[in-house]
């Protein structure tokens, strides 16, 4: 059926006939153009395609979102978008809940004593001093240390215990 519209058209004139092309769309698709499952829009008619003999239709994907029409000789091809079903909505997701970092609780008071400690492989160094401000484990405090003119920054490891920014516990 699609060949003998085709087929009409193309003794009618030089140039192929769009809306031919429209009904072969609609006879392929098998819905009429505006419709889900059908072509979008009419076929352009300001195309000037050269008469077509016999024309080949296909999907173009899977997804069946356009109709190829090709024609071998002479040679073009155009594509035809087809109106989707609608997707089936997706259910609405709670909000997300905002994650907020739960304190952890201090493990240095200011005015505790405190043991800094840094060392590595063959050696350790130790110093003792009082805690300025409140720290929880891997949260950073300054420590007074007696003969140190400034607070030593530290980062808090356990109850009474730190070590130096950079260096592992």
């Amino acid at each position: 059926m699609i060949a003998s519209l085709l087929l009409a058209a193309a003794a009618a004139g030089s140039f192929q006939d769009t809306a031919a092309l429209d009904r072969a769309v609609a006879s392929f698709t098998t819905q009429p153009i505006g419709v889900v499952g059908g072509a979008r829009a009419p076929v352009d008619p300001r195309l000037r395609l050269a008469s077509c003999p016999m024309v080949a239709m296909s999907w173009r994907s899977e997804a069946h979102d356009a109709v190829v029409i090709a024609c071998a000789g002479p040679s073009w091809r155009i594509f035809v978008p087809v109106i989707a079903p609608p997707r089936a909505a997706a259910p609405a997701a709670a909000p997300p809940t905002p994650m907020v970092p739960v304190a952890a609780a201090p493990v240095i008071r200011r005015g505790d004593p405190v043991t800094i400690e840094a060392g590595a492989d063959g050696f350790s160094i130790t110093r003792e001093g009082i805690a300025m401000g409140d720290a929880a484990p891997g949260a950073r405090l300054t420590v007074k240390v007696d003969d140190a003119p400034r607070p030593v920054q530290a980062v808090a490891v356990a109850q009474g215990r730190a070590t130096l920014p950079g260096w592992p516990e």
